[in-house]
């Protein structure tokens, strides 16, 4: 099951994924009454092992795919969900985290959507630091539940799961918007840098971009509009599953960069 998440089979379901993020938005809701709901609950609390003390943010608990849960290993086909993206915290994902634990005040008192936010956990990072509204996007409806969990193990109140397209979407006032290894396809890369540019350009929001250096991220145009603001050795377990990554960096992204007084503005 794992094997076919990890880099050197992942062109084909990078494929898949960008096919489902540019289909007609779409929203899917499951309140956490429903009988559905509660399977997926079930179904997750027995098929992942709570982990997250070997990455870079070991205060943060996640439900996660470990080596000794059984879809590690097993027949791909005996998923019944969507590919579980969401069991596996990704560099990106854990050096925007670490950066937001780090420095609080970028989030704190703001509106933050966590953009592709798979487990949870940069979202939840956001509502530890004193985020006013944080809201948890992903078009897995199964990540929406996981986010949901996640949040019950940090001691984190239920965040807003949206599990619609929203991007291309008409732009909303969230202050900051997050983005951990959400540039692992070149078209996607180029759709998200023109919904961002409309994002700021609308309400000012900031962007904060997590990426461990994949060559779609590194090569693209947007790469002109950066700065980096931290950068993170992965640790081993991490190295390990994450093959030629050995460190994840978190990148300010703002079309109006020129000099360092917006960076120093957004430092404050």
């Amino acid at each position: 099951m794992l094997s076919r998440l990890k880099p050197q089979k992942c062109a084909r379901y990078v494929k898949t994924i960008f096919s489902v993020l540019t289909e007609t938005n779409r929203y899917r809701c499951l309140s956490n009454n429903s009988p559905s709901c509660e399977y997926i609950r079930q179904f997750i609390s027995e098929n992942t092992e709570i982990a997250g003390e070997q990455s870079l943010t070991p205060e943060v608990k996640l439900r996660l795919f470990t080596p000794s849960c059984r879809f590690w290993r097993e027949r791909p086909e005996l998923w019944p969900f969507d590919d579980p993206y969401w069991a596996i915290y990704w560099p990106g994902g854990q050096a925007l985290s670490r950066y937001l634990l780090d420095n609080p005040g970028v989030c704190q008192g703001m509106s933050v959507l966590d953009l592709g936010s798979g487990c949870g956990a940069s979202a939840i990072a956001a509502k530890l630091c004193g985020a006013s509204h944080v809201v948890a996007n992903d078009i897995d409806s199964v990540a929406a539940v996981a986010t949901c969990m996640n949040c019950e193990l940090n001691g984190v109140e239920p965040l807003v799961c949206v599990t619609d397209n929203m991007i291309g979407s008409e732009p909303k006032g969230f202050d900051l918007i997050l983005l951990g290894d959400m540039f692992y396809d070149e078209g996607l890369a180029t759709s998200l840098h023109s919904w961002l540019d409309r994002c700021i350009k609308t309400n000012g929001t900031k962007v904060l971009i997590g990426d461990p250096g994949r060559p779609q991220f590194q090569e693209h145009g947007i790469q002109r509009l950066l700065h980096q603001l931290a950068q993170f050795e992965l640790p081993e377990s991490v190295k390990e599953e994450n093959y030629g990554l050995t460190y994840s960096s978190v990148w300010y992204y703002h079309p109006q960069l020129r000099t360092g007084e917006n960076l120093m503005h957004f430092l404050k």
